[in-house]
């Protein structure tokens, strides 16, 4: 403890990733809430990762809190933590601090005031989306995680479900609900879109839908597209359907899904792009197969844009129209209503938009000290 504040190391080992994802959005998101936090109401943090790809100056510097970097590359480094060698982690003189990990690239916890962000579960819930690697990957962590960690972090109630039932031994007191947050969505760039739509060869001021994911068999953009087939000439206009997301793993981008009629892979996108074409889009179809949370309903909420999503994905909270993911025709007739003026429409923006304004990254931060600070004592 730090004159009565406990001490916290955060490993952020997936911002060193080429392709951080939803986790990496996370990992940034806490801490920008927690520098967004009274100065006596935050803990003593410092961030951890392994050495940057690149010599220079280190990237994580710039979000604002101290880090420290291990000597070996990523690859090698996690590795030897699956091994249980506790590699470049906690010296004596930092023992007593508390070890937030952010996902389940963990070193080992034992012995260590510990927590672990579980962010789903989904390989379980749906093992065909995986390789047989990957599964076994998060198997492993898993049940290192409920062997050693003290606490578990979870983004909604329905991962925190499926962590109580997963028959590890995980008791209901060791694991805390923390929603994530929306508000770190940069001020759309207008301009930066309109460039990116006339070199997809689209007029700006044409509409046109928006999906936002990695391209990975759980995001289940197959279906989106069977729907999207059916909804488009029920539409005012043949709007095309814009597919914003990295490559993942599985044959979506490559088993011709999104070769159809109106299908326009965009990529990767961040910053304030991605928010302009939040913002402009007819409607945002969000529809995977499993989710922990939903990151993007959401953001495409913040940014005012009507939300089609998978029914019961956790992050709306009722915000969306929801529909069956299994069922075409039901998200056909979804996108249909979201996308075309009318009173529902202008509801669900509505209602998105006070879903978004509940999710504030400071909230989240300040439900992780109240845990670090339980875990210190």
């Amino acid at each position: 403890m730090s004159g009565g504040r406990p001490r916290v190391e955060i490993v952020v080992e997936q911002l060193r990733r080429e392709v951080p994802g939803g986790i990496g959005t996370y990992c940034r998101g806490l801490v920008a809430g927690l520098s967004a936090l009274h100065p006596t109401a935050r803990p003593e943090v410092s961030l951890f990762a392994s050495r940057p790809p690149h010599p220079g100056g280190d990237p994580l510097e710039r979000l604002g809190l101290p880090v420290r970097s291990s000597r070996l590359p990523g690859a090698v480094m996690t590795r030897l933590w699956d091994r249980r060698v506790p590699v470049g982690f906690l010296d004596g003189r930092r023992g007593g601090a508390v070890l937030h990990a952010t996902s389940f690239a963990f070193p080992p916890l034992s012995g260590r005031r510990s927590a672990v962000m579980v962010h789903d579960l989904a390989w379980r819930r749906l093992p065909g989306a995986y390789p047989a690697r990957g599964r076994a990957w998060h198997e492993q962590a898993l049940r290192r995680a409920a062997a050693t960690a003290a606490g578990f972090v979870v983004p909604s109630e329905a991962t925190g479900e499926d962590l109580l039932g997963a028959g590890l031994g995980i008791k209901e007191g060791r694991v805390r609900v923390i929603e994530e947050g929306v508000d770190h969505l940069e001020p759309p760039d207008g301009a930066a879109a309109d460039a990116l739509l006339d070199r997809l060869s689209l007029r700006p001021a044409d509409g046109f839908l928006l999906t936002v994911g990695t391209l990975e068999p759980r995001k289940n953009l197959g279906r989106l597209v069977e729907a999207y087939e059916l909804a488009r000439p029920r539409l005012a206009e043949p709007w095309p359907l814009l597919v914003v997301g990295p490559p993942g793993w599985g044959d979506t981008a490559s088993s011709g899904v999104l070769a159809r009629p109106g299908v326009v892979p965009v990529g990767r996108l961040e910053g304030g792009v991605l928010t302009a074409l939040y913002g402009r889009a007819r409607c945002v179809a969000y529809v995977p197969l499993v989710e922990g949370f939903g990151l993007p309903a959401v953001e495409a909420m913040a940014a005012g844009a009507p939300v089609v999503a998978t029914a019961g994905l956790p992050s709306p909270k009722g915000a969306a129209l929801e529909a069956d993911p299994l069922d075409t025709a039901a998200i056909a007739e979804a996108i249909v209503t979201a996308s075309l003026e009318g009173a529902e429409r202008e509801q669900l923006r509505s209602a998105g938009l006070r879903r978004a304004a509940e999710l504030r990254w400071s909230d989240c931060a300040a439900g992780h000290v109240a845990l670090w600070a339980e875990l210190a004592r």
